[in-house]
């Protein structure tokens, strides 16, 4: 026998033994196999659960405002039935189209221009080496966002006076001072420069956080191969805040319409309401201070559906081009 027979009468040999070992298919864990198995993590959601049913669920019945005549004294279920009176009676209003610009200008701006921002700041903290300086920098750029929105428009309208230290930095090359408040064409730059200045380093520690379970061999080995310190940022740290940019930029799209009630109101003045007046602020005036129930509610709910189409928009998209998924 030769021994290439006798090597193909092994090989078909091994072959059959093979193939008369009897294979079991692997048991699928069912989903309440893991619930079962992590029990203590789902009790720990039950308070969580609870609240969220109370606080925001069950309040959704006084949505039904919205499409009635409300009166106080008779109730929800006694006031009189409208239908889309209320959303009408606003998407026809003189001044819908102006608040509606003026809150997407605002929402859109704040999220091109200070959504990168928290990113670079967290790129540029963990390059610090030395915990003492890092710890400091953190504590100078985290401040801003525990001061109160009272007190950050208040210091507003100090420094932006016409009698304040920026007027008074700029007179040599003006001929007179500069009402920044009550000029419409620079509430924009306000609102949005001091929204920055006081919540971009606080958002940043989520990707601070992030980059801190990075793999420092990788950048080792980078740094060994000759790559550069942009290179290892866009190569390694960029492409470990990717999923977490994709998640908190679908957040950030979502509420694209709730651009700030407290410091716009704030910052308020007759002659830059052109610019100020958001649908937030005109709920308020209209719903609250006007007494106007079912209007405010309607604009609300209005202001709501938007943002919630917006949310489910931006969801689809980024599933699709990146893979990430809010849910």
């Amino acid at each position: 026998m030769s021994k290439e027979m006798g090597a193909a009468i092994k090989a078909k040999s091994g072959t059959e033994q093979r193939k008369t070992v009897p294979t079991f298919p692997k048991r699928k864990r069912s989903k309440l196999d893991y619930v079962k198995k992590n029990w203590v993590l789902y009790l720990f959601l039950v308070p969580a659960v609870i609240s969220v049913f109370i606080f925001n669920y069950i309040p959704m019945y006084g949505v039904l405002i919205a499409f009635q005549d409300f009166n106080v004294i008779k109730g929800i279920s006694g006031s009189e039935w409208v239908g889309l009176y209320h959303f009408q009676s606003f998407l026809t209003s003189p001044n819908f189209m102006q608040i509606f610009i003026n809150t997407i200008k605002l929402s859109s701006f704040e999220l091109i221009i200070g959504f990168p921002i928290p990113v670079i700041l967290a790129i540029m903290l963990n390059q610090i080496r030395r915990a003492r300086i890092k710890k400091n920098v953190q504590l100078i750029i985290y401040a801003p966002y525990f001061i109160s929105t009272v007190v950050i428009g208040g210091m507003l309208f100090i420094l932006l006076s016409p009698a304040g230290p920026i007027n008074s930095i700029l007179s040599p090359l003006l001929n007179q001072p500069i009402s920044f408040m009550s000029e419409p064409n620079y509430f924009r730059t306000i609102f949005i420069s001091s929204g920055i200045w006081q919540g971009a380093g606080f958002a940043s520690i989520v990707y601070v956080a992030a980059l801190s379970n990075s793999d420092p061999q990788l950048h080792d080995a980078a740094t060994i191969d000759g790559a550069s310190l942009l290179q290892r940022i866009w190569y390694i740290d960029f492409q470990v805040l990717k999923p977490i940019m994709a998640v908190l930029f679908i957040l950030a799209i979502g509420g694209i319409m709730g651009v700030g009630f407290e410091k716009a109101y704030l910052l308020q003045t007759d002659q830059n309401l052109p610019a100020s007046e958001i649908i937030d602020t005109y709920v308020y005036k209209r719903g609250l201070l006007a007494g106007d129930w079912s209007f405010g509610a309607a604009v609300g709910l209005f202001n709501t559906v938007i943002g919630l189409l917006l949310l489910v928009t931006a969801n689809t998209v980024v599933k699709k081009l990146r893979g990430e998924t809010l849910y």
